[in-house]
């Protein structure tokens, strides 16, 4: 009874409304305003990289700034399309099978991370060929912008009260509207916190002070293997999507089996770019 008691009076969800602004029939979203800046402030964050020719190899950056800019639509095109269609494939395909038209309600549960990083590595690999970019340094250029969108894109979460925790009786626990009425851990802000704070952090660090773009392919490696893990931690304490609930026994969820692979292709990517570097010496 304890237990049920703190669970039940810790801090209730912020009053935050998920429309940020109405003009008419026209309602504009935290949710969609997020990805919107993400994208804008990583392109300008990937345009500042190219810029600074010190990062490069032979002075040399992979990309020039108007490539960026024409790459902006087909990195907003493999985000959003890959990652609509990635969260029907991964973790609403029944019911979309069921009703078609459920597919276009991006309301009724919307993006998926892993479909998003597919979409936007075909629009990567596609964009490189046709432009003439070794696709390792784009890869690292993307990777090396992609936490700021992870980070406003949980924080939208939050503000939608969606895709929250397991049960928690920590101080900071809240309870979300759309969670019933215990207390919740708040796992969209942990992986704010690793998938944006940290990661982002990392990773400058790595090209700031480590040099990372003169190794193609270290930056992206990182990124990869750094969300994965981070994922998988955070899903200890997230509550699995309702219509898949837990794998294996009990414990494993999608997004642990998921991002399990990237696990191990990030091992790959930072072991091929250091002996790429070492050759290259």
């Amino acid at each position: 009874m304890e237990t049920l008691a703190t669970l039940l009076s810790i801090m209730p969800f912020p009053d935050i409304d998920p429309v940020l602004f109405s003009i008419g029939p026209l309602q504009v979203h935290w949710y969609g305003l997020a990805y919107v800046a993400g994208i804008l402030l990583g392109w300008q964050y990937a345009r500042r990289l190219v810029r600074n020719t010190a990062l490069w190899r032979n002075g040399q950056p992979a990309a020039t700034e108007t490539q960026l800019d024409d790459f902006l639509l087909w990195a907003a095109a493999g985000i959003v399309g890959g990652g609509r269609i990635g969260y029907i494939l991964f973790y609403d395909f029944a019911s979309v099978v069921e009703n078609p038209i459920r597919a276009l309600e991006i309301w009724n549960g919307g993006m998926s991370f892993h479909g998003g990083l597919i979409g936007t590595l075909i629009a990567m690999l596609i964009f490189a060929r046709k432009n003439g970019i070794a696709i390792w340094s784009l890869f690292d250029i993307v990777c090396a912008v992609v936490p700021i969108g992870l980070l406003f894109g949980r924080i939208a979460n939050f503000i939608n009260a969606e895709l929250w925790g397991r049960l928690s009786s920590m101080p900071w626990a809240v309870v979300f509207p759309t969670g019933g009425p215990f207390a919740r851990h708040p796992s969209q802000l942990y992986e704010a916190a690793l998938e944006g704070i940290v990661l982002l952090a990392m990773l400058a660090f790595l090209i700031y002070r480590r040099h990372a773009l003169k190794s193609p392919g270290l930056v992206s490696g990182v990124f990869v293997c750094g969300y994965a893990l981070s994922r998988i931690f955070v899903e200890f304490f997230r509550e699995p999507d309702a219509q898949i609930g837990y794998l294996a026994g009990g414990w494993l969820t999608m997004g642990m089996l998921l991002s399990l692979p990237m696990v191990f292709i990030g091992l790959w990517a930072i072991a091929r770019a250091r002996r790429a570097a070492l050759s290259a010496a």
